[in-house]
């Protein structure tokens, strides 16, 4: 299980990253100068990347202090006066560990796929709460689901956190309602006219994945400027219909768990206009901003 996996690796680097700080605390800094940067890479790595929403998005807080406590304990611990450098052999690991996490952090910033065709300035497609996103950025790492797609680089998926921190009751449920964004009332980010929608398909039951527009309920808006793509609502649950105009905050349905989707989230996407020739999806791809503020990965929304 994807789920379990992704967060047994958050879990086992960050203590990773505590334990290389306690194995090095005994030592004189000028021999284990490279270990704690090793261990602080490592460390801003699983802050960034790590899937704590799984539990709660407070524990990387508590992995903080954990790791700044342990920093301030070597700082005092008492050096061992005959602990010397490392063979040259362990040097070279570090160094180049300490250039993967490196590059890792740079690249949550920047991702891969370099700069969009535009931006789309949308407003937040919900009215209260704590939004996550739970994929997003510009190409790989940190929108790694989205980029095989080539099509998807921009796109974001969007989940909701209850007042713990979590984005559902259990860390993984086959239940539906146990996920805090299910049933979520989704308004509309632009004022434009509706191109598509789709509302029949049934939801997936974790962790099934059906994937294909075949299984996938949606709305697709079309504006001045450009396409609006919103995906895996609920089934039944689409308010609006084929050359509906819709204003900025109309309700246009529910978040569900339809098409390509392990677990219930607003799956969002925009696209310039372009062509009239080339379908909607195949035009030059829009970063999204939501009330004026771009998100990355991993990141919370205040929905107001």
């Amino acid at each position: 299980m994807i789920v379990y996996s992704l967060l047994a690796a958050t879990l086992l680097f960050s203590f990773w990253s505590l334990w290389i700080l306690w194995k090095n605390s005994n030592r004189p800094l000028a021999a284990s100068w490279l270990p704690l940067l090793v261990a602080t890479g490592l460390a801003v790595v699983m802050y960034l990347y790590g899937t704590w929403v799984f539990i709660s998005v407070y524990g990387k807080y508590v992995f903080v202090l954990c790791f700044v406590a342990m920093l301030v304990f070597s700082a005092v611990r008492k050096k061992e006066q005959g602990a010397g450098n490392r063979a040259p052999s362990k040097n070279i690991l570090n160094g180049v560990l300490l250039v993967v996490f490196l590059t890792l952090t740079i690249l949550y910033f920047t991702g891969t796929a370099g700069k969009p065709y535009g931006v789309a300035n949308l407003a937040l497609p919900f009215k209260s709460g704590t939004y996550f996103v739970f994929q997003g950025g510009n190409g790989l790492p940190t929108n790694v689901f989205h980029y095989g797609g080539r099509r998807t680089l921009f796109a974001m998926d969007i989940i909701k956190l209850n007042n713990a921190g979590n984005r559902a009751r259990h860390i993984f449920s086959k239940r539906l309602e146990d996920y805090e964004i299910f049933n979520d009332t989704i308004y509309s980010p632009c004022a434009g006219v509706i191109a598509k929608t789709e509302c029949d398909n049934p939801d997936n039951i974790p962790p099934s994945r059906k994937r294909g527009p075949t299984n996938l309920n949606m709305v697709l808006i079309e504006t001045d400027a450009e396409w609006v793509f919103l995906g895996h609502m609920k089934q039944s649950s689409v308010f609006v219909k084929k050359g509906d105009m819709v204003a900025t905050g109309q309700p246009l349905g529910l978040a569900g768990n339809s098409g390509a989707s392990l677990e219930p989230h607003l799956h969002i996407q925009a696209h310039a206009k372009t062509s009239r020739d080339l379908p909607w999806y195949q035009q030059p791809q829009l970063q999204i901003r939501f009330d004026g503020r771009s998100y990355l990965l991993f990141e919370e929304i205040e929905a107001r």
